[in-house]
């Protein structure tokens, strides 16, 4: 698996082709009203791009968004439209809206180092004394960011944005129920296969004057997964439960000085925990779905990527 290049990034010229844009870890060709998300093989954490690719993860993380992007597309409106490369996915060009909604069913990651640092107000949110790490909420909260298109996200709260007009009221409240009732899906899909949904994000944007789910769902990229049968003993035996998610990578930046703050260098990388790495990416996916995702296995992925995104763009 890791005799193959992994794709750092792309740089392709179609015809038709109206703009470009390079996000985090995916690059991202305009047509007008149509795009083509690009998912590569980049990593970011702590809002920082690391600097080296995972092999296979880009082709991973695309095929895992779109089978969940497929399973809600009942419950809210989202930009997908198709699949035509491992790697690629193709839809509609949304406005973006510039607040990322995160909920979180348990207290860990951030909400944890948050509470355990003394702040008992996240995002507006007031949280109760007594709690300890791991501890489920009475019921999910949602804790907002700002979306920043380079450096890091912010924590706001709804007061916040509804003061500052940065969503409308109309808008934000949509967007909450949209939040409330894809975490639900979530969870259930995820408990059916043995796991916990924690936390993690959405981003929406606006389609024909109507709020529409942007970006990618549920994968371990904006998401946090333990597993449902191992998760009360640990915790009652004081041990850290296994989790299927990008936290182990964190957690391994900051144990080696790393948390993308301003003058911290970003520690070298081993070859063998990128292979690790890879790893539990395609244990996510089997574990997610019970099938085996399509990877890279030839040598000539970004000439594939292109000529798959030729191909959907002359078909249509």
């Amino acid at each position: 698996m890791a005799t193959y290049p992994a794709i750092d990034s792309t740089n392709f010229q179609f015809p038709g082709q109206t703009g470009f844009y390079k996000g985090k870890v995916r690059d991202v060709y305009l047509f007008g009203e149509k795009m083509a998300m690009v998912a590569t093989d980049r990593l970011s954490a702590f809002d920082v791009i690391l600097p080296k690719p995972i092999p296979q993860k880009g082709a991973i993380l695309n095929q895992l968004a779109a089978y969940f992007l497929e399973a809600t597309k009942d419950l809210v409106p989202n930009w997908l439209e198709s699949v035509p490369d491992p790697n690629v996915s193709v839809g509609k060009v949304c406005v973006p809206v510039p607040v990322e909604m995160v909920i979180r069913g348990y207290l860990v990651g951030h909400s944890w180092r948050e509470y355990n640092a003394g702040k008992r107000t996240l995002c507006g949110v007031n949280l109760p004394e007594g709690l300890k790490e791991f501890d489920a909420f009475e019921t999910p909260i949602i804790t907002p960011t700002t979306k920043a298109s380079e450096g890091h996200d912010a924590d706001i709260s709804e007061t916040e944005i509804l003061k500052s007009k940065l969503v409308s009221i109309e808008n934000y409240e949509t967007m909450k129920k949209y939040t409330f009732l894809l975490f639900s899906k979530g969870q259930e899909m995820a408990k059916n296969r043995g796991l916990i949904l924690a936390d993690t994000k959405y981003e929406f944007g606006i389609l024909d004057e109507k709020i529409t789910l942007m970006d990618e769902i549920h994968t371990p990229d904006s998401s946090r997964y333990y597993y449902l049968d191992q998760f009360k003993e640990n915790i009652q035996k004081r041990l850290v439960p296994k989790q299927l998610s990008k936290e182990f990578v964190r957690t391994w930046l900051m144990e080696n000085d790393f948390m993308g703050k301003e003058g911290q260098a970003i520690p070298d990388m081993p070859q063998a925990f990128i292979e690790q790495i890879t790893e539990r990416y395609l244990q996510l996916f089997t574990t997610l779905t019970g099938y085996q995702p399509i990877l890279n296995l030839e040598p000539n992925i970004v000439n594939r990527i292109e000529k798959n995104i030729f191909g959907i763009l002359n078909s249509q």
